[in-house]
């Protein structure tokens, strides 16, 4: 049977890369998006639909439209910041939206493969003796953030256990690459390109850059969810993350040397967050047993592949 995907979120920097990567595959794919996406690609075998998943009966009509065999539901508030802003907000998007979803699966009588995209802000603050960090560790986020991704975590095996929808999460850590933003790697590169092309003066702004993070190229984490698509075991969770967990200070000499600028370092008080995590890194091991998956890209390849796109991303 052909196999054919509903991406929710898929304007966004995982689903965009995860709709193409289908695509290649062979796959038939529907993006949902709340936000256009400009440009909006227009590919074979791919269709766009807008979608609020605050409104239940445009999601219940979605699924009526699409009958897919397989969602991969990254529709989402994702900024953790935005959280501590907005929690009412993020509730109704990350919450009320992924419940409307499966309710949506459930009334239509479907029972596709759904794959959560949740995240490593579910476990908060691990101790040194439990990391790297396993899917059997507490869950304690410091943030609304989490506490949603924790909520969609738990209605992903509740719709297995209860309605035998076969539904799984991945908690995804941290993932970075070209056209990512919002995350250190993405905030180094872009800023030593433009000190490279002359467009900002040789100092280059940063956060803490003592806590330690295990970044994954966006290339293997949407390998991940589509090796959980296949192989993953229903009503689980499944930890996502790079192997190594690198001190976010060492990230950025590694991206200065890849540059070959020499900026001035200048620590800024307004990207200092003092409520985040020391390190976050996860053991991967159970989705590497399960479905055969292995992260392939080093973190100097995923740079490099940064500083390329953003040297012909940013304006002259």
């Amino acid at each position: 049977m052909r196999k054919t995907a509903l991406v929710t979120g898929a304007e966004g920097f995982i689903g965009s890369c995860l709709v193409r990567f289908l695509l290649a595959k062979g796959w038939s794919v529907t993006g949902s998006y709340l936000v256009r996406p400009d440009p909006l690609p227009r590919l074979p075998n791919l269709q766009w639909i807008e979608c609020d998943l605050h409104e239940q009966r445009a999601v219940r009509a979605l699924m009526r439209k699409t009958t897919p065999t397989h969602i991969f539901h990254l529709g989402a508030q994702s900024l953790p910041v935005v959280s501590r802003e907005d929690p009412v907000g993020t509730f109704e998007s990350n919450i009320m939206g992924s419940l409307h979803l499966f309710e949506a699966v459930r009334h239509a009588r479907l029972a596709p493969r759904i794959i959560a995209a949740c995240s490593s802000a579910e476990y908060g603050e691990v101790p040194a003796s439990a990391l790297p960090t396993r899917e059997t560790q507490c869950l304690r986020p410091l943030h609304p953030y989490g506490i949603s991704k924790v909520c969609l975590d738990l209605l992903a095996r509740q719709y297995w256990l209860d309605y035998k929808i076969p539904a799984l999460s991945l908690r995804i850590f941290n993932t970075t690459g070209p056209g990512k933003t919002n995350d250190a790697p993405s905030d180094f590169v872009r800023q030593l390109v433009r000190i490279r092309r002359g467009q900002q003066p040789p100092v280059l702004e940063a956060g803490n850059l003592k806590s330690r993070r295990a970044f994954l190229d966006v290339d293997d984490t949407v390998r991940g969810f589509y090796a959980a698509a296949l192989k993953g075991r229903p009503g689980e969770a499944y930890n996502l993350c790079g192997p190594v967990a690198y001190r976010i200070g060492d990230v950025l000499q590694m991206a200065i040397r890849l540059s070959r600028v020499r900026p001035q370092v200048k620590q800024a008080r307004r990207l200092m967050h003092p409520h985040d995590e020391k390190i976050i890194f996860g053991d991967s091991t159970k989705i590497c047993r399960d479905t055969g998956w292995r992260p392939h890209k080093s973190l100097e390849q995923t740079l490099t592949s940064m500083l390329e796109y953003w040297d012909s991303a940013l304006p002259a």
